[in-house]
């Protein structure tokens, strides 16, 4: 006699229906910030025809990069659980060495001074790296620490003068274009490509977000936590270096000045993309679409005439807002 089951299927055939599919918290801000950026195209394009003309669509295309590629780098920082707020110093630390180097230190090749220039980018995340996980100095007080650092090297270094670089062929990173898009722009994406398959199809991205989601429980596992948050700031300080040569090459000159308030644009970019500020969430696209909105808030306000001081206020409000917006999704994801 075989034996019968007292559970009965459930009625309707309803075992057969997969549970309803909800969109993941990336994607939902994801498609928030696009619906946030469409209002701002609207909203420019009916306040100055000259925000959608080509040319102004090419400048913003061209210059998105000194803030993008630098928001990758604090992407991983964050996701890591930490936060460098010395990006801005280290891209005019990195224009002062390499126009120094190239007008006052006896080296001809523009490259080997860029490379140079590549490299003291790199070493000032790599002493963030050592005072953060073996001094443990709390992050922000130690990129605040190197950002006076870099910022008074830079003035050091060039006795607070400007200098100009004139090198056509270092002057394409930042001006030139192939087949009609900026080289700047080419390049930013291909390093979001990259960093993009990193953060998602290796261990070492897998790791960073198990090290931003708990340090603990990371190094429980295996994960060695102190190098991978050194990696994560010598790649930021490496990248900042980046966008620091392309302002460089756009400007046609070097500043001990430049790149004044970049950290917080790129923070405030990378946390409005859904990088949360604890630790152990973000994206590298979220970061893209943040970019892309900070960038062209300012084009917008620049072509309505507003006063600098009024985007100053822009800038700190979208701060605000992108820090209070991180709030708001960890409670909600806390509850779900």
């Amino acid at each position: 006699m075989s034996a019968t089951s007292n559970t009965l299927p459930p009625a309707n055939g309803s075992q057969d229906k997969a549970p309803p599919r909800r969109l993941s918290m990336s994607m939902t801000t994801n498609l928030s910030l696009l619906a946030i950026f469409a209002m701002m195209v609207l909203v420019f394009s009916l306040a100055t025809p000259n925000f959608l003309k080509w040319e102004n669509v090419v400048n913003i295309a061209s210059t998105i990069a000194i803030v993008g590629i630098a928001a990758i780098g604090q992407t991983l920082v964050l996701v890591a659980g930490g936060v460098d707020i010395s990006v801005g110093a280290t891209a005019a630390l990195t224009g002062v060495v390499t126009s120094v180097l190239l007008l006052e230190g006896g080296v001809n090749n523009i490259w080997v001074c860029a490379i140079i220039g590549l490299i003291s980018g790199g070493l000032i995340g790599a002493l963030n790296g050592f005072l953060v996980t073996r001094v443990k100095i709390n992050p922000l007080i130690t990129t605040l620490g190197t950002y006076s650092i870099a910022r008074g090297l830079a003035f050091v270094l060039s006795g607070g003068q400007t200098n100009l670089l004139n090198d056509p062929g270092f002057q394409f990173i930042g001006r030139g274009s192939i087949a009609g898009v900026p080289f700047s722009l080419i390049l930013m994406l291909a390093l979001y490509v990259i960093f993009f398959l990193v953060l998602n199809h290796t261990a070492f991205g897998r790791n960073l977000y198990a090290i931003g989601g708990s340090r603990d429980a990371a190094r429980l596992s295996g994960i060695r936590v102190n190098r991978h948050i050194l990696a994560t700031f010598v790649i930021c300080g490496v990248l900042a270096a980046v966008s620091g040569l392309i302002n460089v090459s756009q400007l046609g000159s070097s500043a001990p000045r430049s790149a004044v308030g970049l950290e917080f644009t790129v923070i405030a970019a990378v946390v409005l993309g859904g990088t949360s500020l604890s630790g152990g969430k973000g994206t590298l696209v979220g970061t893209l679409i943040g970019v892309i909105i900070m960038r062209t808030l300012d084009n917008g306000l620049v072509l309505l005439k507003v006063s600098s001081f009024y985007q100053d206020v822009a800038r700190g409000l979208v701060l605000l807002f992108a820090v209070g917006f991180d709030q708001v999704r960890q409670r909600f994801g806390q509850r779900k």
